[in-house]
């Protein structure tokens, strides 16, 4: 088996972790290649045997699996670089809540061994396509597995968004900005928003609008099989678009279009686990804190 190992290049403090996972990699006999920024950060701080791994440059890697560490913003940057391939990526959490870093990081060996053992599931997650016209943002990595944000450029005035859904005008969104979002993404950004929680599975897009400035704007959830364009208005003539994190500045006269992706993002998770569980678990979801009336 072939692994691509990705991490953040500055957490010492996963050091230990990091030595763990290549002991057990190398006992099964796993191949290890391990992204290049990430490889030397490691490589500089561990003493250990590097002459089996392989460094690669970014996801330039034929895997049959991808492991991500960190939290859920260091599996959004793996799933930029390996997931147009349709590599299965494990999460090992290192963060806080991680929603989709599966494993915690204080017992990986019992389940990546379950894992290298083929005790597990994969999901397939939807992703966004954003076209632009501009090949040179976002160093061609236009799609997310989150969500893609319109936002405005400083803390002034809010931006009107002009919004059509397949060919027919939606609305004008005045606001801070707008959240186009994947299921995966409906315990993020979009939630922290006031958007609903969707499940994972489903074939959906959900427009949650950041701060509008009308009572009648709500969150709207459509089929994922459905063409968004925008155009934005700004007093500054700009305004910020973000793909699962990364944002460049726009030009208000660049039309963007989304899109479902072409390919799915495939997350590995442990078989005992479950959207709901985690729901209840790392967001409380549907816990009633108040003591009981007897």
């Amino acid at each position: 088996m072939r692994v691509a190992i990705f991490g953040n290049n500055y957490k010492k403090e996963n050091l230990a972790l990091i030595e763990s996972l290549f002991e057990l990699l190398r006992k099964r006999g796993v191949k290890a290649y391990m992204e290049g920024g990430f490889y030397d950060f490691v490589k500089s701080h561990l003493e250990i045997d590097f002459n089996d791994v392989v460094k690669i440059d970014g996801g330039d890697v034929d895997a049959d699996m991808a492991i991500s560490i960190g939290g859920d913003g260091t599996f959004l940057k793996t799933a930029s670089l390996v997931g147009s391939k349709e590599i299965p990526i494990i999460g090992i959490n290192t963060g806080r809540l991680g929603f989709l870093a599966d494993i915690a990081s204080t017992d990986i060996v019992t389940p990546l061994n379950k894992i290298l053992d083929g005790e597990y599931v994969v999901e397939e997650h939807s992703a966004l396509e954003l076209e632009c016209g501009c090949d040179s943002k976002f160093d061609g990595r236009t799609v997310a597995l989150n969500e893609i944000a319109v936002l405005k450029q400083d803390s002034s005035s809010m931006i009107t968004i002009q919004t059509t859904l397949d060919g027919q005008h939606l609305v004008d969104y005045q606001a801070d900005g707008l959240i186009i979002a994947t299921p995966t993404d409906s315990t993020a950004y979009s939630m922290s928003n006031g958007g609903p929680l969707v499940m994972p599975n489903a074939h959906n897009i959900i427009l949650t609008p950041v701060a509008p400035h009308s009572l009648t704007i709500r969150p709207l959830v459509v089929t994922d099989d459905s063409e968004l364009r925008l155009k934005v208005v700004s007093r500054t003539n700009s305004f910020l678009c973000s793909v699962d994190g990364r944002s460049e500045l726009f030009k208000e006269c660049a039309e963007l279009k989304i899109r479902k992706a072409k390919y799915v993002v495939k997350v590995v998770k442990q078989h005992e686990g479950s959207f709901l569980k985690t729901l209840k678990n790392k967001l409380m979801w549907g816990v009633d804190k108040r003591p009981s009336l007897k």
